[in-house]
């Protein structure tokens, strides 16, 4: 439980907040039914409150549902600073600066990554988005079919620049678990000057020590990220989930049967990959080619 509320994010209080929220009715032995009933609202509305994806969550509806749930003087209160702080502050992808490059599904995206313990990721093509150098995804962006102007480049490469300060939080870094096909080491992005750059930075943050880097070579044969990237995100005391991207869209998969396919496919990942030194040997070899 976070305590520190006036240092708190929006997202974490958020996330903190639904995982108390659904404690409080597990607590007091009701069902989701029930409290929907008692607080005459939709049962969607209570699971975003429970999933923590409302972006803002009024203090009127903690207050009743704490006043359903029996809760003490002191978790009230501070369920109530938890509501405030997403009501009084903004995490940096709503600010004006950002805004403009993210879409709405993206946007629930970054609350979940913003809130997650741990990102377990496969990339076939290109270097993980956390990894990429300012040249590299200034590069995929202005080879894009859609021929993007130059200022929403600029937007899209601060964002992506901002999401990989997580790892570097003093407080909670973000723990990044990235497994690469070989390919992402050859093909070539932006000349050799970016991919020198890219590939030496790799190198560097395969070294960080909330980060795992491996490699799954081309000798591995057919292996089980072969049907497309995908990202598990874990969670303290909630449930993983699932992200895809592709040039349909972005979605996110939560029944627990198909999280479980990409968990154990990722595992499948991880041992058929090199290990961590070897890959990072693999890593230097490419730094040589450009």
């Amino acid at each position: 439980m976070i305590t520190d509320v006036e240092s708190a994010t929006p997202a974490l209080c958020r996330l903190q907040l639904g995982r108390e929220l659904r404690k409080l009715r597990a607590a007091a032995g009701l069902t989701s039914t029930q409290v929907v009933r008692k607080l005459i609202c939709s049962p969607s509305k209570l699971t975003r409150l429970e999933t923590g994806e409302n972006a803002v969550v009024e203090t009127a509806d903690v207050m009743a549902l704490c006043e359903i749930y029996g809760a003490r003087p002191e978790v009230r209160e501070l369920l109530i600073g938890y509501a405030a702080v997403t009501k009084t502050r903004k995490d940096w992808w709503q600010s004006p600066e950002y805004r403009p490059a993210i879409s709405p599904t993206f946007k629930a995206y970054l609350g979940l990554e913003a809130t997650a313990e741990a990102l377990h990721n496969y990339e076939g093509e290109y270097v993980p988005g956390l990894l990429q150098t300012e040249g590299y995804v200034r590069a995929i962006h202005e080879m894009a079919p859609e021929a993007l102007p130059a200022d929403e480049i600029d937007r899209l490469v601060a964002v992506r620049m901002t999401r990989q300060e997580a790892m570097h939080r003093a407080d909670r870094p973000l723990k990044f678990a990235a497994i690469i096909n070989e390919a992402v080491l050859r093909r070539q992005v932006g000349g050799p000057a970016v991919m020198r750059a890219q590939v030496e930075h790799l190198a560097e943050m395969a070294s960080h020590p909330a980060v795992r880097v491996q490699v799954v070579p081309f000798k591995a044969g057919v292996h089980a990220g072969m049907n497309g990237a995908f990202t598990l995100l874990r969670f303290e005391d909630a449930s993983p989930i699932v992200y895809l991207e592709n040039l349909g869209g972005a979605s996110v998969m939560r029944r627990r049967a198909d999280v479980v396919q990409y968990e154990e496919a990722f595992t499948d990942l991880q041992i058929l990959a090199v290990g961590p030194q070897e890959s990072l040997g693999m890593i230097k070899e490419a730094i040589k080619e450009f």
